[in-house]
């Protein structure tokens, strides 16, 4: 839903953490990890793509326990529906297919994971993109996998322009942000539902036509392709998964214990009233036995 004021765009943070931590080549951070034929960099600036054949994938080369982790993205426009673009955290096998950006362990815990997402959920022509955050906790693999998934419109159009997408994590909480703006954040209620095994970055496009767009209703369409993402000003700053215990872990603020500011919260609140989507926790559908997190 579009605000009804005239104020489009969510109130000021009044806190950059991008600006705190520098960026870093990609092969100083990342490796190819599958469809090497589909990337291409060019004065740091990584270009990935999806045509019939296959997509592509990147991999941090070490694995962390807390950190800030981010890129800047821009998306192709027009028909992308069934295509992911994705930057996300990982623990544990990975699978065939492209995430925009996440954290995940699958390689080390395959069938068992943690994974943390952010994900350009592709469109149709004249609609919007869908921006989907997601948490899996100890992933089964085997069709019960429990995702935590909330969505949102943005504030811009992500194929003009390159924007700054973001994941902090540390021992404490989650937080999203776009532009340095917070738009979800996930606080640790309890070991069972937060992360807290090491886990690796990763980057990916690929196809995901079953649910991507529309809950599956509109497929990818190769008569468009190639559908191409493109990553620059890479961030991965914290404690690796071998640096020494005293690693502190970041923060999202300028509060070293973690959480975020008044006007942190304000602005994340914004985009939560006008620009979310959908939200598990809200889902009549939802088994909320199996997300205590959203009751406790």
């Amino acid at each position: 839903m579009a605000p009804s004021s005239n104020a489009y765009w969510p109130p000021s943070p009044g806190y950059w953490p991008s600006s705190k931590f520098s960026s870093m080549g990609f092969y100083k951070g990342f490796r190819n990890l599958w469809g090497p034929q589909h990337q291409s960099l060019d004065q740091n600036a990584l270009t990935i793509w999806l045509d019939r054949t296959s997509g592509s994938g990147f991999k941090s080369v070490r694995p962390f326990r807390s950190g800030y982790f981010g890129a800047s993205i821009k998306v192709q426009p027009g028909y992308t529906a069934g295509v992911i673009t994705a930057f996300y955290v990982r623990y544990g096998l990975e699978r065939s297919y492209n995430k925009v950006f996440s954290l995940s362990n699958n390689e080390a815990h395959p069938g068992f994971h943690d994974e943390v997402d952010i994900e350009f959920l592709g469109t149709t022509f004249g609609k919007p993109y869908t921006l989907q955050t997601n948490v899996y906790i100890r992933g089964s693999g085997d069709g019960r996998i429990i995702g935590r998934e909330m969505k949102f419109h943005l504030w811009f159009d992500p194929t003009k322009d390159f924007h700054h997408y973001a994941i902090l994590w540390s021992p404490k909480e989650i937080i999203f942000l776009v532009d340095d703006v917070p738009i979800r954040r996930y606080p640790r209620k309890s070991g069972a539902t937060f992360p807290l095994r090491p886990m690796w970055l990763y980057g990916s496009i690929w196809d995901a036509s079953s649910w991507a767009t529309e809950d599956g209703k509109y497929k990818a369409d190769y008569k468009y392709q190639p559908f191409v993402a493109k990553y620059s000003n890479f961030k991965a700053s914290g404690c690796s998964a071998y640096a020494p215990r005293w690693c502190h872990p970041v923060s999202a603020s300028p509060y070293r214990s973690g959480g975020l500011t008044r006007q942190q919260n304000r602005a994340m609140r914004w985009v939560q009233r006008y620009l979310m989507v959908y939200n598990y926790c809200q889902d009549p559908k939802r088994d909320h036995s199996l997300t205590p997190e959203c009751w406790g």
